[in-house]
């Protein structure tokens, strides 16, 4: 039941960033550090979140939650277990 709802919030978080112009397999974590990265005007956001998010594990050597998100979705985190490189 509990990765139900993980993958569930999961859906709808990338569900959020396509409709926000995001990439459709990105969660908003993962695309608010690629703005703030690149001196993205919405960028910004990216420090309001890892604040409301610093309680979740971090990935390690990540500066905070949204770069966390960011390397996850490097090694394609989201994805099923045999379908990772």
């Amino acid at each position: 039941m509990r990765w139900y709802v993980i993958n569930l919030l999961c859906a709808i978080d990338q569900l959020l960033n396509a409709v926000c112009g995001g990439w459709c397999d990105e969660t908003m974590s993962a695309h608010f550090y690629r703005l703030h990265r690149d001196g993205k005007p919405w960028g910004w956001l990216m420090r309001p979140v890892d604040l409301l998010f610093a309680w979740q594990t971090l990935h390690p050597g990540a500066i905070g939650h949204c770069h966390s998100a960011w390397l996850k979705e490097l090694e394609r985190y989201q994805m099923p277990p045999e379908a990772r490189p």
